[in-house]
């Protein structure tokens, strides 16, 4: 069971022709039931910022409006990630056995990637090549 884990999200978008990322958030988990509420809030605070309620104080009447059906909707997937009881359990076992997991989905200018590993996986990683090294 690997025990810490390091969780990001960043937004990918593209500027002068080049693929720009800009991080939204780390967090260094020190269980993997935190790292999971991590993603899963964050995730939830993407989706509620792309996908406000109209009806919330602080927009004026008439702020918001709906976006074509066309459009991709991140804020009902990510929302949907969050609430399949299914998709947390994988990712709970994938990221305990010490795997990155991946949480990506796009509309027509950015795309949003939530990111988790286990610390100890990565640490194992940096020694296996010093591991292979021919002693003389």
């Amino acid at each position: 069971m690997h025990d810490e884990f390091l969780c990001h999200v960043t937004a990918y978008g593209t500027c002068g022709g080049r693929r720009i990322g800009v991080p939204l958030g780390t967090y260094r988990a020190p269980t993997l039931a935190l790292a999971l509420w991590w993603l899963r809030d964050r995730a939830s605070w993407i989706a509620e910022r792309l996908d406000p309620h109209p009806d919330a104080e602080h927009f004026p009447p008439s702020a918001l409006v709906p976006v074509a059906a066309t459009v991709p909707d991140v804020p009902g997937v990510l929302r949907a990630w969050c609430g399949d009881a299914a998709q947390q359990e994988l990712v709970a076992e994938q990221l305990a056995a010490g795997r990155l997991v991946r949480i990506a989905t796009s509309d027509d200018t950015t795309e949003y990637e939530l990111l988790a590993e286990s610390i100890d996986a990565l640490r194992m990683q940096r020694t296996i090549p010093a591991l292979a090294v021919p002693v003389a």
